[in-house]
């Protein structure tokens, strides 16, 4: 993504500051969310310290990482795939069995309420428009209006712009392989809703609280729970709270998945805020037998270090070609190999230090945190790029402008969301109205159509790019003839993901293999097309049902 920017608008500043941010947001949204993911299963599975848990997946996932590289990283992504959809599809039937099935969870989940809130509040009740999609614009926790918008201004940044993804499609072997990859892709991510969301609410059904006496835990939900603490001395059934105990036995109620109550919340997850984060491996330490047990922990675990294993490599990859070589030219591939492994350290200590922050944020639901800080940072990239395929007449001064602009905006709202976090239940909201009147997906929508403004006004008061700048560059002037090398300086990439080096470092372009043909087979081209269409459909479907 930098080095197309470059090439269509030339200079360096946009390359740099693009590759600086994804450097950014690998550590705000990536790396120390997958971290604190992981270590917080490993925590509710194991009982160990979070920050133990932490440097033990470090230390296995960079070591194949930084041994491997991208080849060790997609084969193993592949493989893992495989293993997350089938553990993550037994775990949902699972669930499904022991609420009564798809007809019940809605009735179930209404009902599913802590034992301990607090006074005068309603936070501890299930939002009633939990199962819809379109939700109330001004008081709905995610606004129909800013699914709508704000969101697929994220999505579009992620999948379309994001390093991680963007490498993936550069390794295809071929066009095709390209399309057919994003499409396979694109089903994979129509299942999270089926295997990962509902089974969520499901653990808050099964899950509220947990009865807990001395060496024993006792599901709230008539379910045989051994402890999560790895305590096993026996197991019982309870219907509720006031059900009868063995005798002598002595108990308390310890509110789970659903604890509101700050003291309660610490006890259970260590974050005062809510323990939703806890959902799904609540669901499969309590739900799943021994033996499924120890899959769905390798499925979990797969997971995230597949998720980190892609974002070392790419934000290595990202610095050493973009950055460094920037600094450099002259380095040498043994020293880019060795700088590529201490930013990935680098990275890896700035992210563990902000865990601490990242575990109070969001109101306690990890993937709030991940959308609000995208929705920051994210929404100008959205912009430029839009505006760089579509728009010929856009330059680098107003693209230039337009980054800086959003980006001095996101930062103020994120500042603001830091030194005023979401209250508690039961504290009143003192938040600025900007933070507390509007959400952060319509600041998504609003700083996207802002940093777009910039950009427009910016290139129409500046001169229009040269015409070589949009050959091949823009949707308008795509050609059918290969792509020759760069003249202003951007290493050469191909189709297979390989990187020429830097101009100034060419002798002659002798020996540099040749680009592959861009054309396609007639018969994947239509296979890929159908598929395209019938996923069109498959969405449209499933968000008009939950609507």
């Amino acid at each position: 993504m930098p080095e197309y920017l470059q090439r269509r608008f030339g200079g360096e500043r946009i390359r740099m500051y693009l590759s600086g941010l994804s450097l950014l947001l690998s550590i705000f949204t990536k790396i120390s969310t997958d971290l604190y993911s992981g270590a917080l299963f490993v925590q509710v599975c194991l009982g160990w310290n979070l920050y133990l848990s932490t440097v033990l997946m470090l230390l296995v996932t960079g070591l194949y990482t930084i041994a491997g590289g991208l080849v060790a990283v997609i084969y193993t992504d592949a493989l893992q795939t495989l293993i997350m959809v089938l553990g993550a599809i037994v775990l949902a039937v699972k669930a499904f069995n022991a609420i009564g099935g798809y007809s019940n969870l809605e009735e179930a989940y209404l009902k599913a309420v802590p034992s301990k809130i607090v006074p005068n509040t309603t936070c501890h009740l299930p939002r009633a428009d939990a199962m819809h999609l379109f939700r109330d614009p001004i008081s709905g926790d995610l606004p129909w209006t800013g699914m709508t918008f704000g969101l697929s201004i994220m999505a579009t940044w992620y999948w379309c712009t994001d390093q991680v993804i963007v490498q993936r499609s550069l390794s295809a072997r071929s066009l095709s392989h390209a399309k057919a990859g994003s499409i396979l892709a694109s089903y994979l991510k129509m299942l999270p809703l089926f295997v990962i969301i509902m089974p969520g609410m499901i653990s808050r059904v099964l899950f509220p609280g947990l009865m807990m006496q001395q060496g024993v835990t006792l599901g709230s939900a008539g379910l045989c729970c051994p402890s999560s603490a790895g305590v096993h001395q026996g197991v019982f059934s309870v219907q509720h709270p006031d059900t009868a105990l063995p005798s002598g036995a002595s108990s308390s109620l310890t509110d789970a998945v659903a604890c509101v109550d700050p003291e309660e919340c610490t006890r259970v997850c260590g974050a005062a805020v809510g323990c939703s984060n806890i959902a799904y491996p609540k669901l499969v330490v309590e739900l799943m037998p021994s033996g499924l047990r120890g899959l769905m922990i390798a499925v979990m675990m797969a997971a995230l270090m597949s998720s980190l294993t892609s974002i070392f490599n790419s934000s290595s990859t990202l610095f050493t070609m973009d950055i460094w070589r920037r600094m450099r030219p002259g380095a040498s591939e043994r020293e880019l190999l060795m700088v590529g492994r201490v930013v990935t350290v680098l990275l890896v200590a700035l992210s563990v230090v902000w865990i601490p922050i990242l575990q109070s944020s969001g109101g306690g639901q990890l993937y709030i945190y991940i959308q609000a800080v995208t929705s920051y940072l994210a929404p100008p990239v959205t912009a430029v790029f839009i505006l760089a395929v579509f728009w010929p007449r856009a330059n680098e001064q107003g693209a230039f402008w337009g980054l800086m602009a959003g980006l001095a905006l996101g930062l103020a709202r994120m500042g603001l969301e830091l030194a005023h976090p979401t209250p508690r239940c039961g504290v009143p909201d003192r938040r600025p109205w900007l933070l507390a009147d509007l959400h952060y997906l319509h600041f998504a929508a609003l700083l996207c159509a802002t940093a777009g403004a910039v950009v427009v006004g910016g290139s129409l008061m500046t001169p229009p790019p040269p015409s070589d700048r949009l050959r091949n560059h823009t949707w308008w002037s795509l050609s059918q003839e290969p792509p020759q090398h760069s003249m202003d300086g951007t290493s050469q990439r191909y189709l297979d993901g390989s990187c020429a080096a830097a101009p100034d470092s060419w002798q002659t372009t002798e020996g540099l293999p040749a680009l592959r043909d861009t054309t396609e087979s007639p018969f994947w081209t239509r296979v890929c097309s159908i598929n395209a269409i019938v996923l069109l459909c498959i969405n449209i479907f499933c968000y008009a049902y939950f609507a």
